[in-house]
């Protein structure tokens, strides 16, 4: 007997490495928890390109949300959702329709502020990963707190990375786009050219080529290209080799709803130095340095110079560990909120 139907509505290539996204790797994740706790989960992705586009995949999302029965539970990725009430609200009126709302698309463009607002006022319920992002919500679109409930993500914890005393070896994980900065983390390390570094910059080239090959440009012009690697991404034992190798996990994102790749080097003990931006707080539960966005070098120049603050923020990070929750505990948290919306 399941614990219920679930039909998870989701963007196409969930599970393509080549697509890596921390949105795809929620949804993936929590997919399989809610299937091992019992659900029967039926995957519908909708093709809208990649990054996926609105404007792309319209109409397959209208296909796909026409072709589930009347009452169905249902569970919709916002990044198809938020700017598309044409096709949600009479969606709404026919299924029980849970959005998934991984960060807002108004943060960054009040255009689309209207649009999601009638998208996210329609849904039944709204699932969120952080509690910064339920408060925007709440904020920008004046919902009922009742409808508006925190998942976080979980993570696994991995054996705690090697600790030599080592400071150089410097990791960024996530798609080489404007948003998660590297362009701003290339700038801060030209700052600190004068100690000794190593950037592994992890992630897909694929999302904007564009930005990729301005970064590539300007490491040039700085004279940094030969202390940059840009890996691409990576994917199990591969990737836990970055990780292991790392002796400090950089995240220099202009936007982050939480930053599932702070709790992801916090499983393993690795310190973080990260930019304070949305929900980075969360997941960084009081462990690493946080810093204004664009105060990354003097940061850095800590790291790398004070063996005393590197032993303090190893420690912080492997107790920062203890604290954390796997999937199963996301998937709990998510299933209560659809088993309300289907009663």
């Amino acid at each position: 007997m399941t614990a219920g139907v679930l039909h998870l509505v989701v963007p196409r290539g969930v599970d393509d490495p080549e697509r890596a996204s921390g949105g795809n790797t929620y949804d993936r994740r929590l997919r399989a928890a809610l299937s091992d706790a019992g659900w029967e989960v039926g995957l519908v992705e909708v093709e809208g390109g990649w990054p996926w586009s609105a404007a792309l995949g319209a109409g397959g999302l209208d296909r796909a949300l026409r072709g589930l029965p009347d009452n169905a539970l249902v569970l919709v990725d916002g990044l198809l959702a938020s700017r598309l009430p044409s096709v949600l609200v009479p969606a709404s009126a026919r299924l029980r329709v849970v959005l998934l709302v991984h960060l807002p698309v108004g943060v960054d463009d009040e255009d689309a502020r209207p649009a999601e607002r009638q998208v996210v006022a329609t849904a039944a319920s709204v699932v969120t990963p952080s509690a910064w992002c339920r408060d925007w919500l709440l904020r920008e679109y004046d919902l009922d707190a009742g409808v508006v409930h925190v998942a976080r993500p979980g993570v696994d914890l991995a054996p705690v990375v090697p600790s030599e005393g080592q400071a150089g070896s410097l990791l960024t994980v996530g798609s080489l786009a404007p948003v998660k900065g590297q362009d701003v983390l290339l700038e801060a390390l030209s700052d600190v050219r004068d100690l000794a570094w190593r950037w592994a910059c992890v992630g897909s080239t694929s999302v904007d080529p564009v930005f990729v090959a301005r970064l590539r440009r300007r490491s040039v012009e700085l004279g940094l290209a030969d202390r940059i690697d840009l890996v691409g991404p990576l994917t199990g034992d591969a990737l836990e080799s970055a990780y292991a190798a790392a002796d400090l996990l950089v995240l220099p994102s202009r936007a982050e709803t939480y930053g599932m790749v702070v709790t992801e080097a916090l499983a393993r003990g690795l310190p973080v130095l990260a930019s304070d931006v949305g929900g980075v707080r969360e997941a960084l539960g009081g462990a690493g340095l946080l810093v204004a966005p664009g105060g990354l070098a003097p940061a850095l120049r800590r790291w790398l110079t004070d063996a005393s603050l590197r032993d303090d923020l190893r420690a912080a990070a492997r107790e920062r560990r203890t604290e954390l929750t796997g999937w199963s505990v996301t998937a709990g948290l998510v299933a209560d909120v659809v088993r309300r919306a289907a009663a």
